[in-house]
């Protein structure tokens, strides 16, 4: 064997090795895109969805969120936060924002605790809720997870059901974990469990009632901020122009 076959294995690894860790260097960008969809339909009284606001706003707010965000695993994440009810009623409240600092996170939890609901007084369209989300994730940043987070308190009654939504919209390396607002609705927990979660390691996290939102919230987040992505970096992907 000559000099250049005997150092050809020896190329070939370090060739490997370059590209495992220009796509491990590109996901580390942005470790986690998280898209935070919160239930206004019409089952949401007025008292509920401000426990739902401003848990949200608190859970974020806590010193354990904000730590797994700045000092976690290596990587920034990107936050969206959207309200959805019925077939067309989703309101867009926190576009993309990269929390790259106690700064980004006090403007992220200023924003979510001054809200304004969007409706109130349309039915549950879980599908479309889905398909929103995936469509939001889609116009992202390029990160090395993608997240939807789905809260509600009920089940699909209106419009497309979630393997609809799971079939049509782009949910490629997409993870949809889902918090249940437990109440009047028995049926509402074996919904998500068996229609809603989707994707690799998805799970699923209950709060007792709407007061107990806040600590459901700090409780999930924690979770999914603090996971780390396995295996390869997913094909790039870019932020929308203009």
């Amino acid at each position: 064997m000559g000099v250049d076959g005997e150092y050809r294995p020896l190329v070939r690894l370090a060739c490997l090795l370059a590209l495992l860790w220009t796509g491990a260097a590109q996901a580390a960008g942005c470790r986690l895109a998280l898209a935070l969809a919160l239930d206004v339909s019409a089952s949401v009284d007025a008292d509920e969805y401000d426990l739902q606001r401003l848990g949200l706003a608190a859970a974020l707010d806590s010193p354990q969120v904000r730590a797994a965000i700045l000092r976690g695993a290596p990587g920034q994440v990107a936050l969206a936060v959207y309200e959805w009810s019925g077939h067309h009623q989703q309101k867009l409240h926190l576009d993309w924002t990269m929390l790259t600092g106690e700064a980004a996170i006090d403007r992220a939890v200023a924003l979510l605790a001054a809200m304004a609901r969007s409706h109130d007084d349309f039915p549950t369209s879980v599908g479309q809720a889905l398909g929103y989300g995936a469509t939001l994730l889609e116009r992202g940043p390029d990160c090395a997870r993608r997240v939807i987070d789905l809260s509600g308190d009920g089940v699909n009654n209106y419009g497309f059901r979630p393997a609809n939504a799971y079939r049509h919209f782009p949910f490629t390396e997409v993870v949809v974990n889902g918090l249940v607002i437990l109440g009047d609705d028995p049926e509402v927990l074996r919904f998500y469990q068996s229609e809603v979660l989707h994707g690799t390691g998805a799970f699923l996290v209950t709060a007792d009632g709407f007061a107990d939102f806040r600590a459901a919230m700090t409780r999930k987040l924690l979770r999914e901020i603090g996971e780390v992505a396995v295996g390869a970096a997913p094909a790039a992907r870019r932020w929308p122009r203009g």
